[in-house]
């Protein structure tokens, strides 16, 4: 039984709605994972990691890596040794900063993360394969909304509210 047929609730669409989108993102989640392992031996976290340093090509410290993954230091720390025994990851020093270091994708590293991305996009397309072009525009969009929503903090009426409701 997945996770939408347990609503039950007063407000019954948002609710609907609200395990509609975890569904669909687990059973997603759960597609890339199968194919990363499959097709590359790796998971979503490495991939997720190598994904942050691509974007940063000089590199983050590892407070920082684990800030943007939303992992602990010592996720981070364990993902960063397998990578960097593999030859796809390197550290390097923070110059005025003995305790700390910086890790970037080496040459190797962003031939393989490229194939892994060009892969991870053919994926995520086919996961929306069965929706329009325009459909997943007005989603997209419709997403946006409830992000926005979501991103500013609740006032006093609609803490209350949420109280006693």
């Amino acid at each position: 039984m997945d996770m939408e047929a347990r609503g039950h609730s007063e407000h019954p669409e948002a609710l609907r709605l609200w395990l509609r989108l975890l569904t669909c993102t687990q059973l997603v989640e759960k597609q890339v994972r199968t194919q990363l392992r499959e097709q590359f031996d790796t998971t979503l976290p490495r991939f997720d990691l190598m994904a942050q340093l691509e974007r940063n090509p000089d590199g983050l410290k590892m407070n920082e890596l684990s800030r943007r993954m939303m992992v602990t230091g010592g996720n981070v720390t364990g993902i960063t040794d397998q990578l960097v025994a593999e030859g796809v990851v390197e550290r390097m020093e923070v110059n005025g900063d003995r305790r700390a270091y910086r890790v970037r994708l080496t040459a190797r590293g962003r031939k393989v993360f490229d194939e892994m991305a060009r892969q991870h996009e053919a994926w995520i397309v086919a996961a929306f394969g069965s929706l329009s072009l325009r459909e997943v525009e007005s989603l997209h969009k419709l997403l946006g909304k409830v992000k926005q929503h979501q991103s500013k903090p609740l006032d006093a009426s609609q803490a209350d509210k949420l109280e006693t409701t």
